[in-house]
């Protein structure tokens, strides 16, 4: 493949080293959806780094990896005393 550089480490990091033909890529506003939260959020997240992307033309993908594990590592238990 031609592709060199971080950007194609970065999404294949965050696709668990899957090909990237078998990784599914999720739209800004799928991600929101999932996440609940809105796109503005979503973009937040991309450019500081905290959610992994790439860019096709004037807009991003994201793994649909990267999503679920940005949300397990996210999650805030409740301790009991």
């Amino acid at each position: 493949m031609g592709v060199v550089g971080g950007r194609y480490r970065w999404v294949m990091a965050a696709a668990g080293e899957r090909p990237l033909n078998e990784v599914k890529f999720l739209t800004v506003a799928e991600v929101a959806s999932v996440m609940r939260v809105s796109k503005m959020t979503v973009y937040r997240l991309v450019h500081s780094g905290h959610l992994p992307a790439i860019r096709v033309g004037r807009s991003f993908r994201v793994p649909e990896q990267a999503v679920h594990e940005y949300l397990r590592e996210s999650f805030v238990g409740v301790e009991t005393a």
